[in-house]
């Protein structure tokens, strides 16, 4: 299963509490500096969450991400995570 942008703006909006055209703004606008970040081979790193980065190879570059220990316990990966899931 999986959902795609529109379903991700609606459960944020509803958990949140916040009109779905102000989640969208925001998702855009997070969404957006990533790609920035990314294209300047920035990391981000969120929390909680885990990390993007561009990997150099010799002649390319790899997109990684490296999940947190939290998302990591979550998907039944080796964790180190003691927190509440």
């Amino acid at each position: 299963m999986s959902i795609n942008k529109k379903a991700l703006i609606e459960r944020v909006a509803l958990v949140t509490r916040q009109p779905k055209d102000e989640v969208e703004t925001f998702l855009e606008a997070t969404l957006e500096e990533i790609l920035r970040s990314l294209g300047q081979r920035e990391s981000v790193s969120l929390q909680n969450f885990g990390t993007f980065y561009i990997q150099q190879r010799r002649e390319s570059c790899v997109f990684k991400f490296n999940p947190s220990q939290r998302l990591r316990k979550i998907l039944g990966w080796s964790s180190t995570y003691k927190g509440e899931i």
